[in-house]
């Protein structure tokens, strides 16, 4: 089971093109998601994660950039919602005119 939700997570492909070696992809399927709702997963990398701490084998490195963090769209100059202006009034300048 771990090997077909590792090989489908690596390879990307969907559930229904699973390699027969591995089984029904619906049983990795529904067990995969058994296990995540159950909190398994959540505790399995609990535990390993403080295992490699205890043994120093962890380095902390988080990495931030714009290709994965989004900004929400009102930073972003997204229209802000209720009535928009029909135009600008115009004055005239105190400049000398154009011919």
């Amino acid at each position: 089971m771990i090997d077909a939700i590792a090989f489908r997570y690596r390879t990307g492909t969907p559930w229904t093109d699973l390699p027969e070696h591995f089984g029904s992809w619906k049983g990795a399927h529904d067990r995969l998601r058994m296990r995540a709702a159950d909190g398994t997963w959540e505790m399995v990398f609990t535990a390993l994660l403080a295992q490699a701490d205890a043994d120093g084998d962890l380095d902390r490195v988080v990495a931030v950039d714009s290709t994965i963090v989004r900004a929400h769209q009102h930073a972003a100059g997204a229209r802000q919602k209720g009535p928009r202006s029909a135009s600008r009034p115009t004055t005239p300048s105190d400049g000398p005119a154009a011919d």
